[in-house]
């Protein structure tokens, strides 16, 4: 069958198979009929790119459901750089992004590198930019940024794997809140944060004062909700409920609905 052949030249002059095309054109009952018929739903295009991808790329919220739920990796291709969740939160596609973390789709960024050794290796994240939590922040998406923490995501570097501070280019933010901060987001990103358990002693004050003069000017008033929550103990409440997710794990949250606690608690979590 050459139903998989990268015989036709199109999207930019890209040798694409079928099912890349019709993703692409946002073709949801030709991707459903190419899938019936044996397309290579994770096959990737000479810029490392699934159908997934690109269907997310072009918005195409219907072909994204009929991939996923026909098996498509959530997380895209480790051969291209971008994946399709780093992408709805930069353009603020909380439609889309839903339905990834639905179907699985890791929300931390993980720079698990194979290796020859028995044991896989982890280069460490040095850049913030790179993660979903910080481009959606510095895009102001605030349902994608919820989003995201609610599905579990690393609330201080968004990553599941060894970070390295001292890499960090000079002047670059050193977490998610001093990213958020520093783009001067409205305080309903700095709640969200302090709600998931940010460490807050990771942000250096002196540094937003700094700051202010820039091209972006810090939000006075999440400024002023990041100093009231720093300057006090969090309350047991809080405490508790960090707790239990992260016991969990950002893989069983949706456990939490089998708890034998009452339904507002359930919420809460």
């Amino acid at each position: 069958s050459r139903i998989n052949e990268k015989s036709v030249w199109c999207c930019g002059w890209l040798p694409c198979t079928p099912l890349r095309i019709a993703a692409t054109a946002g073709h949801g009952h030709c991707v459903d009929f190419l899938l019936q018929k044996g397309a290579e739903i994770d096959l990737v295009d000479v810029k490392g790119q699934t159908a997934l991808y690109v269907a997310v790329v072009n918005g195409h919220l219907e072909c994204a459901q009929i991939l996923l739920e026909a098996g498509a990796d959530p997380n895209g291709s480790h051969h291209h750089r971008s994946t399709p969740v780093y992408h709805t939160s930069r353009v603020g596609r909380a439609d889309i992004l839903r339905e990834l973390i639905r179907y699985g789709a890791d929300v931390d960024v993980n720079h698990h590198v194979p290796s020859r050794l028995a044991s896989p290796s982890s280069r460490p994240l040095t850049s913030l930019v790179v993660c979903p939590l910080y481009i959606s922040a510095a895009y102001h998406n605030l349902p994608c940024f919820r989003l995201l923490l609610q599905a579990g995501a690393n609330p201080d570097f968004n990553c599941c794997g060894p970070v390295n501070i001292q890499g960090f280019s000079r002047g670059s933010p050193v977490c998610v809140m001093e990213a958020v901060l520093r783009h001067g987001c409205e305080p309903a990103f700095v709640q969200l944060l302090i709600d998931f358990g940010a460490n807050l002693n990771l942000v250096k004050v002196e540094v937003l004062g700094a700051e202010s003069a820039g091209r972006v000017k810090v939000n006075p008033e999440a400024l002023q909700v990041f100093k009231e929550a720093r300057s006090c103990p969090r309350s047991l409440l809080s405490l508790c409920r960090v707790a239990v997710r992260q016991i969990l794990g950002k893989h069983h949250l949706d456990l939490i609905q089998d708890l034998p606690v009452p339904e507002a608690i359930k919420q809460f979590l």
